[in-house]
C-alpha cells in the first residue's frame, strides 16, 4: 500500500477531485499555501493499493497542468535588498508536487 502525498495549484483542484471520485480513488483534501507565491494550494492525501499507483499518479498528471502567472515584485523589507526584484516576473506555477511514500499500516474504523 502506498500513501500519495499531492500538493496541486487551487485551479486545478476541482477538475482533479472530480477525476479520482470516477476512478473511485478516495481522498482528503486540505488547504495548503505555497511558500514563494503564497498562493492557495490543495493537498491531497490518497492512499492506494500498490497495484494502483501507477494509475492515480497518471490522473494527478492528466488534470494538474503548469501555466505561467506574473509574480508582484517582492518587497526587500526585511530580507536582502540585493535579492529585490521591483517589476513583475513571469514564474511558472501549476502542475502537481507528488510524494509516494510506503504504508506499513492502514486501519480503518
Amino acid at each position: 500500500m502506498k500513501l500519495i502525498m499531492a500538493v496541486v495549484q487551487d485551479q486545478d483542484s476541482n477538475k482533479l477531485s472530480h477525476a479520482l471520485i470516477e476512478h473511485h480513488f478516495r481522498a482528503t483534501k486540505l488547504a495548503s499555501t505555497g511558500g514563494f507565491l503564497k498562493a492557495g494550494n490543495t493537498t491531497f492525501i490518497i492512499g492506494t493499493d500498490d497495484n494502483r499507483l501507477q494509475e492515480a499518479l497518471d490522473i494527478i498528471k492528466q488534470n494538474c497542468k503548469s501555466r505561467d502567472q506574473v509574480a508582484p515584485p517582492i518587497s526587500p523589507m526585511g530580507g536582502n535588498a540585493d535579492a529585490y526584484v521591483p517589476y513583475p516576473v513571469e514564474v511558472p506555477v501549476g502542475g502537481a508536487t507528488v510524494f509516494v511514500l510506503p504504508v506499513e499500516q492502514f486501519h480503518q474504523f
